[in-house]
């Protein structure tokens, strides 16, 4: 649990090195982001690590329901990914539609996994994300205007099934099959 748990904490620092230290990340340059950028990868590798190695309790498992929530979940992020880059129309209600994404994937995978690892990986980045946009907030924000192009709109909705079947096709070859049955 050590190697899952040091994952976390580099994800974090990495992450909010640029938002604690302003002056000291941008003093960095390219080799900053490229430094930043290792750090996320290994963070990565130590929480897969981690997460596989880890045991504990169990609580509960997936059910149907459960299933059908996670997807439903992972579609809606995937969407505000999707939609963040394209600046769709909930770019200019949500001013973190990657983070909220993101938060929806955790709790998705916290719902489908009831155990101790899956508890500590799916919480820990779920609290990132809430703490980096508690933290981005302190910044002053624009939302952007219109007019947002419903062709936009369809091309993210469209993006975000095809990334969720993908991923889930991957996930089902890597780990457990996401799409029930």
């Amino acid at each position: 649990m050590l190697i899952l748990i040091l994952g976390l904490a580099l994800w974090w620092g990495a992450h909010l090195f640029k938002r604690v230290a302003p002056e000291r990340r941008a003093s960095m340059g390219e080799s900053g982001k490229r430094l930043v950028a290792l750090l996320l990868l290994l963070s990565v590798v130590l929480m897969v690590w981690g997460y596989k190695t880890a045991d504990g309790p169990i609580w509960w498992g997936p059910s149907p329901a459960l299933v059908g929530i996670n997807n439903l979940l992972v579609l809606i992020g995937f969407y505000l990914f999707a939609a963040s880059g394209m600046k769709t129309r909930v770019t200019a209600v949500l001013r973190h539609p990657q983070l909220v994404g993101f938060s929806l994937w955790a709790i998705a995978h916290m719902l489908v996994n009831g155990d101790l690892p899956s508890l500590l990986l799916f919480g820990g980045l779920l609290a990132w994300a809430q703490v980096e946009i508690i933290v981005i907030n302190r910044t002053a924000w624009t939302p952007p205007a219109g007019p947002f192009e419903t062709r936009k709109e369809f091309m993210a909705l469209a993006g975000a099934v095809i990334v969720t079947l993908v991923v889930g096709l991957i996930h089902g070859v890597i780990g457990p099959w996401p799409f029930g049955g």
